[in-house]
């Protein structure tokens, strides 16, 4: 962390930077955001929240890269008004320093990232509506497209923003764990990666949260288009679902996990299947909203054109006690986030068991 970061003493992985009170910076590093200390009154001992939200870089797919600013502001404004108060933020598809970017928005300062931009809105947002909870954020580098050596096109990657009120006992912000399956050359495919954040509650209980986006399906595969053309039935993804429940299992340091993120995978997949069936991960909007398959096929979670599909999961362990998916809307309805990404935040409240550990 940096010199002077308030979140400095949450990190004992010690290879994220800090920027609570200035700018650390370092391509390949863990970002910290850290934000005041506790200063929320929260219940410490009752559900907690947690956001699953694929940004698409903040912009949106009709509007283009410039409605970036726009759109981190209203996303934040939108976390900030939500009641209760999310307690985990888990996002894919965000940026660091970017020339697409940085050359639409003049007035941000030259070296500000996409996360530091979001946390800044956040906690502008959370004062004006006079509600003390801070969080710390960390960013997960996954992929860099270079237009030279020297310079980024831009850097895609994973986000975790956590309520300060919190201990981080284990994070791989500096190396996250690579999950890509590359069938052919190591650099035609974007890197696919699970982040992992070990968090201790204010009760003493720990629970670990990974953060993951798959590949989409191996076009180039045969299976792909001798079968249903559907996602998460690419041979790929399947491979990729495998190295990740790999790493969970060798990773988690409790019995009380989630796994979130755009896994690019339909419920009944043979991608969704394995997690569940195999590995025995628990699905928890159908859980809690008792869908069946069919069911949770018709709660689309993205759109591409005319397309609506349900991509995006919340996973866990079945330790973990779903409540509800309050304020979740199906992709296309009205509700605070809509038009704010192609894909909607999947929104989900756990009780951890009682115990501590």
């Amino acid at each position: 962390m940096s010199a002077g970061s308030s979140a400095s003493h949450r990190d004992p992985g010690g290879d994220g930077y800090g920027h609570g009170h200035g700018h650390g910076h370092g391509h390949g590093h863990g970002h910290g955001h850290g934000h005041g200390h506790g200063h929320g009154e929260h219940h410490d001992h009752g559900p907690l929240r947690v956001i699953t939200y694929n940004v698409r870089y903040f912009g949106h797919a009709t509007r283009g890269i410039a409605s970036t600013s726009a759109s981190i502001s209203r996303i934040a404004h939108a976390f900030a008004a939500l009641d209760p108060l999310p307690d985990l933020i888990c996002l894919q598809e965000v940026e660091t320093q970017s020339l697409r970017s940085s050359a639409i928005n003049r007035r941000w300062h030259p070296e500000e990232t996409q996360l530091d931009r979001l946390m800044l809105e956040l906690h502008a947002a959370l004062a004006l509506a006079r509600k003390p909870e801070r969080y710390t954020a960390y960013y997960f580098p996954a992929h860099t497209y270079r237009l030279t050596s020297a310079t980024n096109i831009y850097t895609t990657g994973l986000a975790m923003i956590a309520r300060d009120t919190f201990t981080v006992s284990h994070h791989n912000a500096g190396k996250p764990h690579d999950i890509t399956y590359r069938r052919m050359v190591k650099n035609l495919k974007q890197t696919r990666i699970c982040a992992h954040v070990s968090f201790k509650h204010e009760s003493g209980r720990a629970f670990d949260v990974f953060n993951t986006h798959l590949s989409l399906p191996n076009v180039f595969a045969s299976e792909f288009w001798t079968g249903r053309q559907r996602m998460g039935f690419g041979q790929n993804q399947l491979l990729e679902a495998k190295t990740l429940a790999d790493f969970i299992d060798q990773e988690r340091r409790s019995d009380n996990f989630i796994v979130v993120g755009d896994f690019n995978s339909m419920p009944g997949s043979p991608v969704d299947r394995y997690l569940r069936e195999e590995r025995g991960l628990v699905d928890a909007l159908p859980k809690a909203l008792r869908l069946s398959d069919m069911e949770a096929l018709a709660f689309p979670t993205a759109g591409f054109m005319n397309l609506r599909m349900a991509l995006d999961h919340v996973y866990s362990s079945d330790a973990l006690d779903w409540l509800d998916f309050e304020e979740t809307q199906p992709f296309g309805k009205k509700g605070r986030f809509a038009g704010l990404s192609d894909h909607v935040p999947l929104i989900g409240r756990f009780r951890l068991p009682g115990r501590k550990g």
